[in-house]
């Protein structure tokens, strides 16, 4: 992204149906994000294991190949308990937080992104440096992305069709 001041928020209408009761905050955030960036032109995917022990919110692939990773925080609880998220910054070229509109923005780390964002779809509010990732992990995270990906989408059309699909 050459210009970040270019980044215009993605705005979607809200369905008159009522919100899933099954959805959990942090997923919720994560389907608004992942509309908003997949407005931009990245792919988009949820729940993505990067390397064992880590889970991040949303990994994204843009056009211009940079991995960006978003870790969505509901609530001010959530982001102190989390202990992992500096682990997913040697698995992206740009880490995000997404928050909706309540939360204490100030908690967190300067450097890093911000999104805001709700059920049904997000804005970039600061984009944060580039940490270029080394050539062979970029590689490694690409194919993975790519066959998870092709994963679920194969689970869909035939949730039997791939054993193991469902520790994707």
């Amino acid at each position: 992204m050459d210009n970040p001041a270019a980044v215009q928020p993605i705005l979607t209408e809200k369905p008159s149906s009522e919100k899933p009761s099954s959805e959990k905050p942090g997923q919720r955030l994560a389907r608004g994000v992942a509309r908003m960036l997949a407005g931009l032109g990245h792919a988009p995917l949820a729940e993505f294991v990067p390397s064992g022990g880590l889970r991040v919110d949303v990994i994204s692939v843009s056009p211009k190949g940079e991995i960006w990773v978003v870790e969505c925080k509901s609530c001010r609880a959530d982001f102190i308990a989390d202990r992992k998220w500096q682990g997913y910054l040697d698995y992206c070229d740009r880490f995000f937080w997404a928050v909706d509109c309540d939360f204490p923005e100030d908690l967190l780390p300067e450097g890093s992104g911000l999104i805001r964002a709700d059920d049904w779809g997000a804005e970039l509010l600061r984009m944060p440096p580039e940490t270029r990732l080394a050539a062979a992990r970029r590689n490694r995270l690409l194919r993975d992305i790519a066959r998870v990906s092709t994963a679920r989408l194969l689970s869909l059309t035939d949730p039997m069709g791939i054993s193991g699909a469902a520790s994707w």
